[in-house]
């Protein structure tokens, strides 16, 4: 019964964080894909469609598109500026309904069921040591990728989508059902193999995190004189920031595959399997194009993650059973 009322705990304080990290930060959601794609990586940097206005070339034939002599990516704000100009505030949110829908139970089975294996390697290896939490951090992600992938391409397909002048954009159930006409079932799970890869992520990700909110607890059990409301104000922060740093870290060393999983979600695209997509990004547009959006993935990322992981230690904390 207590085993039971705690898996309720974690997966309630995994969804109500989850929902308050994807709304905050969905605008660099979308511009961090955009950016990820081949729509604007494998492109000179055309200015009248980056930079939205219009430079007349030197020569007269070229239809006063200024074409540099290498490939640029666009930077964020030159995304966040041709997104509002051209398609409206609005497609800053794209792909958010997807995420409301996917982000609470993702997040909720994912702590739950990092919880749950933490409660079984920690039987295993030494109590809540580095291998325990690598562990618990690479069956939760596994798990949570393997359910929640359907939403994530439907999210990422809606945030790929560019409206055309007044054209109207596809909502999520209209994406999905296309999905399953054009590419059939196997289509919701394209980028998967890029979500496994993407488990090391993760990993690390939780064993900084783990390791910090050790240290955390340490220092507060040894400021005995602080009163509750101090303790809890630099509890709070300190989860925050070592949430950050956690996943600022994870996010720069395990990137590259996130630009592979969006490459492969793309609609028709020439991008097949996971080593097939690496091999083919490297060769026609260098390595540096693995990080591409990775500017605007910190932005989202580490104000984001502070954000789920400080949430639901704060909900697990107020919820939980204290002693009398």
């Amino acid at each position: 019964m207590a085993h039971s009322k705690d898996t309720l705990l974690h997966l309630l304080a995994g969804g109500c964080a989850g929902t308050v990290g994807a709304i905050v930060t969905c605008p660099l959601e979308v511009i961090k894909t955009r950016l990820q794609s081949s729509g604007v990586a494998l492109q000179p940097v055309y200015y009248s469609q980056v930079q939205l206005g219009t430079l007349s070339g030197g020569g007269g034939g070229g239809g006063g598109v200024v074409r540099p002599a290498t490939s640029v990516s666009p930077s964020v704000l030159q995304v966040l500026k041709s997104i509002l100009e051209k398609e409206g505030p609005k497609s800053l949110f794209r792909g958010l309904g997807p995420n409301l829908v996917g982000v609470a139970p993702s997040r909720a089975v994912y702590f739950a069921s990092y919880s749950k294996a933490k409660e079984q390697f920690n039987a295993i290896f030494v109590p809540n040591s580095n291998i325990v939490h690598m562990c618990s951090a690479g069956c939760a992600a596994f798990v949570t990728n393997t359910m929640m992938n359907p939403i994530w391409m439907v999210k990422t397909r809606m945030q790929l989508e560019r409206r055309v002048g007044g054209s109207k954009q596809m909502n999520a159930l209209q994406c999905a059902r296309y999905v399953y006409r054009t590419e059939g079932i196997r289509g919701f799970y394209r980028g998967l193999t890029a979500s496994y890869a993407g488990i090391s992520e993760t990993i690390i990700c939780f064993v900084i995190y783990e390791g910090l909110k050790k240290r955390l607890e340490e220092l507060h059990l040894s400021a005995a004189n602080a009163s509750t409301r101090e303790k809890m104000s630099a509890n709070f922060l300190g989860l925050m920031l070592a949430a950050a740093f956690s996943k600022g870290c994870a996010s720069c060393i395990a990137y590259p595959h996130e630009v592979i999983r969006t490459r492969l979600r793309e609609e028709g695209s020439k991008y097949k399997t996971f080593c097939q997509t690496a091999r083919l990004v490297a060769r026609e547009e260098g390595y540096a194009a693995f990080y591409r959006g990775l500017l605007a993935q910190l932005f989202r990322q580490i104000p984001n993650t502070a954000i789920v992981l400080s949430t639901y230690e704060l909900i697990v904390y107020f919820l939980r059973d204290k002693p009398k």
